[in-house]
């Protein structure tokens, strides 16, 4: 009996290693995004997630966290197993925002808590407001926001959101009330119903919207214009001199995650991220595709996060 247990300890011995010595990946991974389906986060992930799918052969699911501006999603991440197959999509609200200041107590680091992947691109995030707003520029809604202190508000479904918001109103000098979301799209609706007068809000979920004139766009958050809405002037061109607020997105796994699996997931999600078709349909969609190595991504975050903490500090944002 000594001999067949022994036997029996070796085969399974032997059978963990094999199991665990097989080439990556070898079962289904899983994008966690920090916001609801049907944001623009979403719409990027499953889009990838179907790209990376085909090229490893092998199932890529995208599992919503939405909820308390992303820490319930990067809290996850940050905690699961490090092998490759739970990956953060992640945005600055996320690796920015939240670090720097807009939530209390952060439970996880930014840096040390991630191993960097890939770096995905940029949104296009506008200011716009309910139709019935009588303003179709910012000069516009200023003076109708002096004009009628108290009465303009605006949603928010991220941390873009939050600091681009009130942003605007520290460098304006309006009086907004602002009325949070856990993601973009229900923020959205109740601008569309005029329960909200106005939100800022990347253009991936709100194009149709921009298009079809049910809601208006007074203005893109970047300094430059964009080329899917050329006629759409900045906050910066309409005098709020440098105001600049870029949204970005990159996929992180959690930390101490195998350096050969973190340069297999860049190398293929890099060939997806700058291929013409993929670029393309995220153009159509409002997102600016931009890849990078994964120490090119460690190092924007950390750029990002002393630009972010001035942005914070400067509107006067207080941690939720």
């Amino acid at each position: 009996m000594g001999r067949v247990a022994s036997l029996l300890i070796a085969l399974c011995v032997a059978a963990s290693t094999a199991a665990h010595g097989q080439p990556f990946p070898n079962k289904t991974i899983t994008f966690v995004v920090p916001f609801a389906a049907g944001s623009g986060t979403d719409t990027v992930a499953r889009l990838l997630a179907h790209h990376l799918g085909i090229a490893l052969a092998q199932t890529v699911i995208v599992e919503n966290k939405a909820g308390a501006n992303g820490v319930i999603a990067a809290q996850h991440v940050a905690r699961s197993a490090p092998d490759g197959y739970t990956l953060l999509v992640a945005t600055n609200t996320t690796h920015s925002a939240n670090p720097a200041g807009m939530i209390k107590n952060v439970p996880y680091d930014a840096i040390n808590d991630f191993a960097p992947v890939v770096r995905v691109g940029n949104y296009i995030f506008v200011l716009l407001v309910n139709k019935d707003v009588p303003a179709t520029s910012l000069k516009e809604l200023i003076a109708y926001g002096r004009a009628n202190p108290g009465k303009l508000s605006f949603a928010s479904g991220n941390g873009t959101g939050i600091v681009a918001g009130k942003a605007l109103a520290y460098w304006t000098g309006l009086d907004l009330l602002h009325v949070p979301y856990r993601s973009t799209p229900p923020a959205t609706n109740d601008v569309l119903g005029g329960r909200v007068w106005m939100i800022v809000v990347d253009i991936i979920t709100t194009l149709p919207h921009i298009q079809a004139s049910t809601l208006r766009a007074l203005a893109v958050t970047t300094k430059g214009r964009t080329p899917l809405l050329p006629d759409l002037p900045s906050l910066h061109e309409q005098g709020l001199e440098n105001y600049d607020i870029t949204s970005w997105c990159g996929i992180f796994a959690p930390a101490n995650t195998p350096k050969e699996v973190v340069g297999r997931l860049n190398g293929e999600l890099r060939k997806i991220i700058d291929s013409p078709e993929v670029k393309q349909r995220l153009a159509d969609v409002g997102f600016e595709a931009i890849s990078s190595t994964p120490e090119g991504l460690d190092e924007f975050v950390k750029a990002q996060l002393v630009l972010w903490n001035r942005l914070i500090k400067d509107t006067g944002i207080e941690a939720q």
